[in-house]
This record gives structure tokens, C-alpha cells and sequence, in this order.
């Protein structure tokens, strides 16, 4: 009888095996294929370094310094800032007298003068030994006559009567040389028509604003 070769069969692999391979494979190659790209990444954003604002020059401390020390001044004094009528008398006098010799034709010459002689007399009537009950009344009638200038056909006339009125006052509590020239204020001063339409008019209101800038002079002066 022959030998009959018998050979064991090997054993094949677990199909679960396989299938674990496979996924791990598949894993491996989406990770490689599917990862982002570092270079398609976006760059951090910079730090962004914070405003410093520019150091001011020099010429510009120097100026808020100087306005500083003017406004702690004018606080120190009781004079408000921006008050044309506070500036001193001498040198409101001067500005006065300029503007009374200008052309008394040109526009705005009487409003002018007449606005510059109420700052002045205002200036005059707060010092002490210029300040009554009498002064005080003349000043508010003033103040009162000029407070509607800026308006549409505003009449002089009742500013250039009230200036003259304080003028008065003013000789009659300290000045007693300048009544002669206080009363001869008061007389031109309801002469006038307020306007200055004619020659006539205008040489009127140059008049008067001259003769008052010479009293105001007077007046800026202390009294002897």
C-alpha cells in the first residue's frame, strides 16, 4: 500500500486584521494628503505698537505757558478774559483818539468810535476812586444805550448822549478843570443826529468823538 503525503494547510490571516491594516493605512494617508499646508497659513498679526503723541515744540509750551500765566492773572485781578472794555485806559484812550481821526466818511466810523469811547468810559467808571452812586447810574445808562448797536438802523444818538452823561459824572466826582469840556460834550452830544448820511453829520460825529478821546485822556490820568 502507498504513503499517502499529507500537508497541514497553513492558516490564513484574520479578515479583521486586514481591515485593521487597511484603516490604518487610510489614516496614515488622509493625514498626510488632508493637513493644512503651513505655508498657506496665516501669519500671525504683528504687534501694533502704541500711539505716542509728538512732543510739542518748544514755541508752543512757551505759548501755553504765557496764556496760562495771563489767565491765572486775570483770575487774581477779577478781570474776565476776552473783555475788550477791561484793557487799560491809557492805551483804550489812544486807540479811541486813532479812531477819531480816521476818515469820519468810511463805513462804521461813528459805531466804531462810539463802541471804543463805551469801553473805555465802562473801564473808567470801575475804579475806586472814580465809583458812586452817581458814576454807576450814567454807566448802566451807557450800557443800556450801546447794548443794541449790532442791530439794523440802531441809532447813535442815545449811546452819544449816554457817553457824554458819564463823561460829566466822571469830571464832576474828580475832574473839576474838565467841566468846560464835559459840558460842551453834553450840548454837542444832543446836536447829533445818530446817523451819517451827510457831511454835515459826519463832521458832527468826528467832532464829538475827538473832544471826548481828549476828556478820556484826561480822565486816564490819576486826578492831582
Amino acid at each position: 500500500m502507498a504513503d499517502i503525503n499529507i500537508q497541514r494547510k497553513k492558516a490564513s490571516p484574520s479578515p479583521w486584521l486586514l481591515v485593521l491594516l487597511a484603516a490604518v493605512v487610510l489614516a496614515v494617508a488622509a493625514y498626510f494628503f488632508l493637513r493644512p499646508d503651513p505655508a498657506d497659513e496665516p501669519a500671525p498679526p504683528a504687534a501694533i505698537p502704541a500711539a505716542t503723541a509728538p512732543a510739542p515744540a518748544p514755541d508752543t509750551l512757551a505759548a501755553a505757558n504765557a496764556v496760562d500765566q495771563a489767565t491765572r492773572r486775570a483770575a487774581i485781578d477779577g478781570i474776565p478774559q476776552g473783555d475788550s472794555t477791561t484793557a487799560g485806559s491809557s492805551e483804550t484812550a489812544a486807540t479811541l483818539a486813532a479812531q477819531a481821526a480816521t476818515d469820519p466818511a468810511a463805513p462804521d466810523y461813528a459805531l466804531n468810535g462810539l463802541q471804543k469811547l463805551t469801553g473805555v468810559l465802562v473801564a473808567l467808571t470801575d475804579r475806586d476812586d472814580l465809583r458812586d452812586a452817581s458814576t454807576t447810574e450814567q454807566r448802566d445808562n451807557l450800557t443800556s444805550a450801546t447794548a443794541r448797536l449790532g442791530e439794523p438802523n440802531a441809532s447813535l444818538r442815545p449811546g452819544f448822549v449816554a457817553a457824554a452823561g458819564l463823561i460829566r459824572a466822571l469830571q464832576q466826582k474828580a475832574y473839576p478843570d474838565l467841566e468846560g469840556s464835559a459840558t460842551e460834550l453834553v450840548n454837542l452830544a444832543g446836536q447829533l443826529s445818530g446817523r451819517s448820511a451827510t457831511a454835515a453829520e459826519q463832521q458832527k460825529n468826528k467832532q464829538f468823538l475827538t473832544q471826548a478821546a481828549a476828556a478820556v485822556r484826561v480822565l486816564s490820568e490819576p486826578k492831582n
